[in-house]
């Protein structure tokens, strides 16, 4: 009686908070079920039906985990019958690239995947997205772009001025290489220049691999130049021009799907509770990170 009195209390005496609380829980029960059940690769609402994978590519590619996750998820999904591979990233770190290459691989060989690209899909998101049976881009896409980039900043004129002089210590003469304090000697950059150049080699082996091009061929537009989808397209880089919707459809008919079909998307980003509700507040933090030596494909 005492606890019903005081829910009655409360509820009348604070009803906007006690209603704010009520939506709260109930957005936490649906958005648990629904967590629920796109971890199990299914799709809320849907019942049954025919269903393609969709794994998106976005942003600068620095970690390929959730994506390679997804794809394997992806792949040991009977009810998956291919998958959409969304490009719209601008490249990214090697391995990682090189990763996602792997996994696409490996699908593409069970399951039929068709790459479709946004606004730009190049250096390590056209290489992850190379091996697709089908590559579909927009006229007007930004792609290829192979070639490796390796950046760096030094400091050494700017702490002279200032009276300061830097040690290096190292046991060897290429361990440095690379280090804001010490510009790069010119066996350091011999070095370095082999090491990128693996790197491109690979680049072109895989791509020529990939699309079952002539390696000379790929190796003649392997300078680092970024192409028009239309452009991709007459240098064989990519199959078709065409939308989203567009390479579905195609995707659709490799898979042999009549009618309409699911789309099971991801990876899914981990969002916690209370930024589901609120919204999120990003922060960029990349001005403020020490600039060291990367190499990447971009």
């Amino acid at each position: 009686m005492r606890m019903e009195e005081t829910r009655i209390r409360f509820s009348q005496r604070h009803p906007l908070l006690f209603g704010v609380m009520m939506i709260i829980l109930a957005v936490a029960l649906v958005s648990g079920v629904m967590a629920f059940f796109r971890s199990m690769g299914w799709t809320p609402g849907v019942l049954s039906g025919d269903k393609i994978g969709v794994v998106h590519v976005e942003g600068t590619i620095l970690d390929s985990r959730s994506i390679v996750s997804w794809i394997h998820t992806l792949k040991r999904d009977d009810s998956i019958k291919g998958v959409l591979l969304r490009v719209n990233s601008p490249g990214g770190a090697i391995a990682p690239s090189q990763e996602i290459y792997q996994a696409v691989t490996e699908l593409n060989a069970i399951k039929p995947v068709v790459a479709s690209y946004g606004s730009v899909a190049a250096s390590g998101g056209y290489y992850a997205s190379v091996p697709s049976r089908v590559i579909f881009a927009n006229p007007g896409s930004i792609t290829a772009s192979i070639g490796v980039m390796a950046e760096f900043v030094t400091v050494t004129e700017a702490m002279e001025k200032l009276g300061i002089k830097p040690e290096v210590l190292t046991t060897g003469k290429y361990k440095a290489a690379g280090t804001p304090m010490r510009e790069l000697s010119d066996a350091q950059r011999e070095q370095m220049h082999g090491l990128m150049m693996d790197l491109h080699e690979q680049f072109v082996d895989d791509v020529a691999a990939a699309r079952n091009m002539d390696r000379a061929q790929v190796a003649a537009i392997a300078d680092g130049r970024g192409v028009s989808g239309r452009q991709a397209l007459a240098l064989g880089l990519i199959d078709q021009l065409g939308s989203m919707s567009q390479a579905v459809d195609a995707l659709k008919k490799l898979c042999e799907i009549d009618g309409e079909a699911v789309l099971v998307e991801g990876p899914v980003e981990d969002v916690p509770f209370i930024q589901e509700i609120l919204g999120s507040i990003q922060f960029d933090f990349s001005s403020s990170l020490p600039q060291g030596w990367t190499f990447s494909y971009k």
